[in-house]
C-alpha cells in the first residue's frame, strides 16, 4: 500500500534537507542552511504524527528518522560551525592550531548521534526531554550565526570563545537535565503553567530578529534548570 511509505517518504526529505543545509554551511551559505534545517523540522514533525495517524508505524521508520536527524540536527550544525571557524578572530596564542580547531566542530554531530540514541532507548523521555533535544541545539546556532554573523567574526569575539560555546553545547545535548516539552493535553494553567510562561517570555526576544530563536532556546533552558531545581527543593 501507498500509505505506509508516507512517513518514511517524509522522513526522507528532512534526510535531503540535513544533506543540503550542510552543503549551504560549506559554502558559508548560513541563511540558505537555517532554512533548510527548520523545513527538516518540520518534515521530523509530521513524519511520526503521519506514521501514528495511518497505524504504519515501523522499525525501519524509526531507525530512518533517526539517520536523517542526526544530518539534520547534527551534522549540518558541526558544517555551519566548521565554516565559521575559518572567519573567527584567533588569538596569537592559539594560531598554531589555527589550522586543525574547526575539525574539532564535528564532535556536535558526535554528540548529537549520541543524544539521538540515548532518546531511541530512555523511557523516561516520553512526555520531557532529558537533555537538549537536537532539533532545539542546530536551531540555536543556525539562527546564533545568521543573526549574529558580525559580532562573531570581530574582534570582540574569538575562537576559543566558540569553542568553549561549542562544548557547552555538546555536553547540554547529553546532560541529565529535564527539559519540559511543549505538548499540550489541555489548555488549563495548573497543567501547562510553565508552557504559558515559556512562550509569553518568548515575545520579548521577537525584535531580536533571527537571533530570536537563539534566545529562546536559552530561556528555554534556563526556565527548564529553575523548574527541576524547584521540583527537587519541594521534593527533599
Amino acid at each position: 500500500m501507498i500509505k505506509k511509505h508516507i512517513p518514511n517518504s517524509l522522513t526522507c526529505c528532512n534526510l535531503m534537507c540535513g544533506c543540503m543545509a550542510t552543503g549551504a554551511a560549506f559554502y558559508g551559505n548560513y541563511r540558505w542552511a537555517i532554512v533548510m534545517i527548520i523545513v527538516g523540522a518540520v518534515f521530523d514533525f509530521f513524519d511520526g504524527m503521519v506514521a501514528r495517524l495511518l497505524h504504519v508505524s515501523s522499525p525501519i521508520g524509526k531507525e530512518l528518522d533517526s539517520l536523517a536527524d542526526v544530518v539534520t540536527f547534527g551534522v549540518a550544525p558541526s558544517a555551519i560551525l566548521f565554516h565559521l571557524f575559518h572567519h573567527v578572530h584567533y588569538p596569537e596564542f592559539i594560531q598554531p592550531i589555527e589550522d586543525f580547531l574547526p575539525y574539532t566542530a564535528f564532535l556536535m554531530a558526535a554528540f548529537s548521534a549520541l543524544r539521538l540514541a540515548k532518546f531511541n532507548l530512555d523511557e523516561r523521555q516520553t512526555s520531557s526531554f532529558i537533555g537538549l533535544p537536537t532539533p532545539a541545539n542546530a536551531l540555536f546556532w543556525g539562527s546564533l550565526v545568521v543573526g549574529q554573523h558580525a559580532f562573531l567574526v570581530s574582534l570582540k569575539f574569538n575562537a576559543v570563545f566558540l569553542f568553549l560555546f561549542m562544548l557547552l553545547s555538546c555536553m547540554l545535548l547529553v546532560a541529565e537535565i529535564p527539559l519540559f516539552a511543549l505538548k499540550f493535553k489541555d489548555l488549563s494553567w495548573q497543567n501547562n503553567s510553565i508552557k504559558y510562561i515559556f512562550l509569553v517570555g518568548c515575545l520579548a526576544f521577537l525584535p531580536l530578529g533571527v537571533s530570536s530563536i537563539a534566545a529562546m532556546i536559552v530561556w528555554y533552558v534556563l526556565l527548564s534548570i529553575v523548574v527541576f531545581k524547584a521540583s527537587n527543593r519541594k521534593t527533599s
